[in-house]
C-alpha cells in the first residue's frame, strides 16, 4: 500500500461514526461473543467499535482449528483458568488477568483494505502507536522465525504480516534471529514477541483482536499446554511492556495508553455496550463460546439446546 493509499484509507475511518469502549474485565466466553455482536452493531446501527478489555477469570484461548487435545485440562481446573475457542485461527493463548491486555477493532468490511496484508497494516497503526507512547521501541517482525510449539501463540512461528516484537531495533536478521535465540551475533538482544494480532470476517464485518503482553506468567502459560515445556522457553521468546520499560510502566498506564490510541485514530467517542447487546453476548456465550460442545469440537448449539 502506498503512503497516499494509507492515509486516504486513515481518513476515511475517522469520518465514520466509532465508539471506545475501556471494557470491564470479563470471561472469556462473553469477550469473544461481544465481538460477534459488535459486528451486528456495526452492520445494523453504522456504529463501529474499538476496545479494550481483560479476562475475568484467566483464559485459554484456543486458535478456531486447534486440537482440543493439546490442553492440560487438569491444570486449567486446578488453577481455576478458563477455556473458550476463538473465531481467529494460531495457537492458544494464556490471558492473564493481571498481564494480559486485550483489544478489539470491528469495522464493516467494505470500509477496509481488501488485501489482508494491509488490513493488518491499518488496524495495528494505533497498537504500534501506543508502543511509542509508552516508550517501547516495537515493530512488526522483519523476518519469519521458526516455530518451537506450534498449538502456542507466542510459541509457534512469528510471521511479519501480523507479529509484533521487541525491540523493533535488533531485529536485522541474522542467524540467533532465526533460530529464536535470545541474542543476535552482536550480542544484543533478539527481539521478541510481544503482542500477536489476528482477523476474521463476519457478516461483511472485519474483526481484529490483539493479545499485548504488559507482563509475563511464563509458568502458568506453559502450564495450559499438555506438553512436556520449560517456562525459559517461553521467556526467551516474548518480551512485555514491563520488560521493555525497565518496569517504570504501571498496567494502567499501558491499559489508558492504548485507548488512547485507539480512540485517537478513528476519532471515536467514548461508549459503552447497549443492554440489547449485552444480552445478545449472554445468550451467544452460553450457546457458543462457553459451551464444551463449541470448545471441544467448534459446534454451534442452537437456542435452548445449552
Amino acid at each position: 500500500m502506498t503512503d497516499a493509499a494509507d492515509s486516504d484509507d486513515h481518513d476515511a475511518l475517522a469520518d465514520r461514526e466509532w465508539r471506545l469502549i475501556r471494557d470491564d474485565p470479563r470471561d472469556g466466553a462473553t469477550q469473544m461473543a461481544l465481538e460477534e455482536i459488535a459486528a451486528e452493531t456495526a452492520l445494523e446501527d453504522g456504529v463501529r467499535t474499538v476496545r479494550t478489555y481483560a479476562w475475568e477469570p484467566s483464559t485459554l484461548s484456543l486458535g478456531y482449528r486447534q486440537d482440543a487435545e493439546t490442553v492440560d485440562w487438569n491444570y486449567c481446573d486446578r488453577e481455576g483458568i478458563d477455556v473458550t475457542r476463538r473465531q481467529t485461527g494460531g495457537g492458544g493463548i494464556y490471558h492473564d488477568r493481571r498481564v494480559d491486555i486485550s483489544y478489539t477493532i470491528v469495522a464493516p468490511a467494505d470500509e477496509v483494505p481488501g488485501d489482508l496484508m494491509d488490513c493488518y497494516a491499518l488496524f495495528c497503526e494505533p497498537i504500534l502507536e501506543a508502543f511509542e507512547r509508552l516508550g517501547v521501541d516495537a515493530d512488526f517482525a522483519s523476518s519469519e522465525q521458526d516455530a518451537i510449539y506450534q498449538p502456542s501463540c507466542y510459541l509457534r512461528d512469528i510471521h511479519p504480516a501480523h507479529d509484533i516484537v521487541a525491540p523493533a531495533s535488533s531485529a536485522a536478521t541474522d542467524d540467533g534471529d532465526e533460530r529464536g535465540d535470545s541474542s543476535g551475533d552482536d550480542g544484543n538482544p533478539a527481539p521478541k514477541k510481544i503482542s500477536g494480532n489476528a482477523q476474521y470476517r463476519q457478516r461483511d464485518v472485519v474483526i481484529q483482536h490483539g493479545s499485548i503482553s504488559f507482563d509475563l506468567e511464563p509458568e502458568r502459560h506453559v502450564g495450559t499446554f499438555d506438553a512436556d515445556l520449560e517456562a525459559s522457553t517461553f521467556t526467551d521468546r516474548v518480551t512485555s511492556i514491563r520488560e521493555q520499560t525497565g518496569g517504570e510502566t504501571a498496567r494502567e498506564e499501558a491499559v489508558a495508553t492504548i485507548g488512547d490510541a485507539l480512540r485517537d485514530w478513528c476519532d471515536a467517542d467514548a461508549g459503552d455496550w447497549q443492554d440489547r447487546e449485552l444480552e445478545a453476548a449472554r445468550d451467544l456465550a452460553d450457546r457458543k463460546y462457553g459451551s464444551d460442545a463449541w470448545i471441544r469440537d467448534r459446534e454451534v448449539l442452537e437456542a435452548g439446546e445449552q
